[in-house]
């Protein structure tokens, strides 16, 4: 394996990773007052799109990390469209 593929494997799992612990929390609070419905819509295709990248020009840390990136901005998205209605509102932030 590569330098540069090594590096780009060590890249894509700490920035996958990263998701890991909003998603739990999320999933087990349900509290989605303070996430973005604008930004994560938005994070969430770009994601999509660097996947196609990926795809399209055969890097596998970008596919790999951009799989599991989609799952779990995927799965947040999911959460803020479904406990966001529900959520109690927070007077001190508003809605980007």
């Amino acid at each position: 394996m590569q330098l540069t593929d090594l590096i780009g494997y060590a890249a894509a799992s700490l920035t996958t990773a990263s998701f890991i612990p909003q998603a739990w929390l999320t999933f087990k609070t349900r509290d989605v007052r303070g996430i973005s419905l604008g930004m994560y819509s938005a994070f969430t295709l770009g994601i999509a799109l660097w996947l196609a990248y990926g795809l399209l020009i055969d890097a596998w840390p970008v596919v790999i990390a951009n799989v599991i990136t989609l799952a779990l901005a995927s799965s947040i998205l999911w959460m803020r469209l479904r406990f966001g209605a529900t959520a109690s509102p927070n007077p001190s932030s508003t809605e980007a």
